[in-house]
C-alpha cells in the first residue's frame, strides 16, 4: 500500500519543519566545496605521480584558455624566479627580444645577456635538450645514425 504525502509547505511551516526544497538548497554550497577539494586533490595526486607526467598534458590543455595562459605564464615566471633568478632574467630579455628565425640573430640575442645569464641559459637549454630513450626499436633506429653495411665485391675470390 502506497502512501502519498500530501503536505504543502505552508502545513511544514505549521509542523515547524522546514520545506523539502530548502534541504538540499542548505547542502549546496558544501557540496560545491567538496567537489573542488576533491578535483584539488585530484590534481596534486596527479602532480606526485611520475613526476607530473599525467598533469603535464591538463596543463597544457588549461594553457590554450587565454585568460588562464595568462595566468599560468606568470605563475611560471614567479616560480622560475624564486628557483633561478638569472635564469629568468635571461627569458625575460630573449622574450623582448623576440624569437630568433636565424642563428645570427639567435647570436645577437645572447649577446645581450650578462655572463651569469648565458651561463644560466645555456644551462637550461642543455638539460631541455637531452631526449628520453626512444619507446620502441622504430623510433630507436630512426633516431640513430645508419652505418652502412659491409659488402662483397660481387667477385669470387680466385685461388
Amino acid at each position: 500500500m502506497n502512501v502519498v504525502d500530501h503536505t504543502t509547505p505552508a502545513e511544514y511551516r505549521d509542523l515547524g519543519l522546514p520545506c523539502a526544497a530548502v534541504n538540499w538548497l542548505i547542502f549546496t554550497p558544501f557540496i560545491v566545496l567538496g567537489a573542488l577539494l576533491l578535483l584539488l586533490g585530484l590534481l596534486l595526486l596527479l602532480g606526485r605521480v611520475a613526476g607530473g607526467r599525467y598533469l603535464r598534458p591538463i596543463v597544457m590543455g588549461l594553457a590554450k584558455v587565454p585568460i588562464l595562459k595568462g595566468l599560468l605564464a606568470r605563475m611560471s615566471n614567479a616560480a622560475l624566479e624564486r628557483e633561478n633568478p638569472e635564469l629568468a632574467s635571461a627569458v625575460r630579455k630573449l622574450q623582448q627580444f623576440g624569437t630568433p628565425t636565424t642563428p645570427e640573430a639567435a647570436q645577437r640575442a645572447l649577446s645581450r645577456l650578462t655572463p651569469g645569464e648565458r651561463r644560466a641559459y645555456m644551462e637550461a637549454a642543455g638539460q631541455q635538450i637531452e631526449m628520453p630513450e626512444a619507446p620502441n626499436r622504430a623510433a630507436r633506429r630512426k633516431g640513430s645514425p645508419v652505418q652502412p653495411a659491409r659488402r662483397n665485391s660481387g667477385r669470387k675470390k680466385r685461388r
